[in-house]
């Protein structure tokens, strides 16, 4: 195309893009580089690499709400999670920009800021991830055509030393508890289980006769204004690696849990430890007002999560000398590094170790 001016001749590159429709690649003062232009647009199309610049007009906020979220085929209460995410870390910084303008170094602002507010290193490492995410799903719809949470730097991840509660500090803990409340805390010791698969838990779960228990279910507690349903627990029917696992427990516990079923009249497919109003108990309500109090109360000496008892039973199972294949199982581990870190991690360890070195070296043949 030709155009004559003030400023003399002048020549538009014209190209067709992947619709058929045409598209200038620039004006030039000579018919050559304005060919030359056009040629390499039409290159970039015969080869998928064309980009439509006006794609990335979109804002980040319209873009996730409108194509990012509603395509993630995730369950409920994982959209419940990304929903989360967005409204209190991405939106507030990332929400009104184009898309095609958030560049490596607004990233890198976020992380600082981030880093500023108090965010810790590992989850600022997590929401990365999520927020990169949505930019490669951009890349891959030809939004935008680079990702600009690659080359992002990070802070560093400082892995202190996890101390585990030893048996003696576990009795000491549970002895602080209300009384209502103790059959629970034992069954994350005898079980190992997830949170959410403990509030699952239901008579029907137990085999008496085999001494077995099985894990199926799992309870998930989201924010209202972020469920996808409008309740705050969500059940999933298998537990975080999606297959049911089913292992055995001690002839005390089922015991106990058979009395407590007997006194409490629970049905088959009641919950066994619910609310007053029978709903799922809430882990931070737990936390707050049951199991802070009662770590205080014991005097264990460092900050011990509920969680930290699926951690424990790992552990003492391993001190003790179960085997690594039996304990990942048990655990519902998808991969045995997971289950080797719980390896010699009670205090008395190395000790132990010493001894064992003692032994052998004063042994005596006959």
């Amino acid at each position: 195309m030709t155009r004559h001016g003030a400023r003399g001749t002048r020549y538009t590159g014209a190209y067709r893009d992947p619709d058929g429709a045409t598209r200038s690649a620039g004006s030039f003062s000579t018919r050559r580089d304005a060919l030359r232009a056009a040629n390499r647009e039409e290159q970039k199309v015969l080869a998928g690499a064309w980009h439509d610049n006006a794609h990335g007009d979109i804002t980040f906020r319209a873009y996730v709400e409108k194509e990012w979220l509603p395509n993630k085929h995730v369950e409920a209460s994982t959209r419940a999670a990304y929903i989360s995410y967005l409204d209190k870390h991405f939106f507030p910084f990332f929400g009104h920009r184009r898309l095609n303008k958030i560049s490596p170094s607004l990233v890198q602002d976020w992380v600082t800021q981030a880093k500023a507010d108090g965010l810790a290193p590992r989850s600022i490492r997590k929401y990365h991830v999520f927020l990169s995410s949505v930019f490669v799903r951009a890349v891959k719809d030809r939004v935008l055509v680079y990702n600009p949470c690659d080359h992002t730097e990070l802070p560093k991840v400082i892995t202190g030393k996890a101390r585990t509660l030893a048996p003696d500090e576990y009795e000491r803990l549970l002895a602080a508890l209300p009384q209502q409340h103790r059959l629970m805390i034992e069954t994350l010791i005898e079980a190992g289980l997830r949170w959410g698969e403990l509030v699952a838990l239901k008579p029907r779960h137990i085999d008496f006769l085999r001494r077995t228990l099985i894990v199926e279910e799992t309870i998930v507690e989201v924010s209202k204004k972020h469920s996808p349903t409008g309740q705050r627990y969500l059940a999933k029917p298998y537990p975080k690696d999606n297959e049911p696992r089913t292992f055995g427990v001690r002839q005390a516990w089922l015991d106990n849990m058979a009395e407590h079923i007997r006194v409490n009249g629970i049905g088959h497919d009641d919950l066994l430890f619910p609310t007053r109003a029978g709903t799922p108990i809430s882990r931070n309500t737990f936390r707050t007002r049951v199991w802070l109090p009662a770590v205080k109360a014991s005097g264990v000496d460092f900050p011990v999560r509920v969680h930290d008892l699926r951690h424990a039973h790992a552990s003492w199972l391993l001190a003790g000398g179960a085997d690594l294949m039996s304990v990942m199982e048990r655990m519902g581990h998808s991969q045995i590094q997971t289950t080797q870190k719980y390896l010699h991690t009670l205090p008395d360890t190395d000790q132990r170790n010493l001894d064992a070195l003692t032994r052998v070296q004063t042994r005596r043949d006959p």
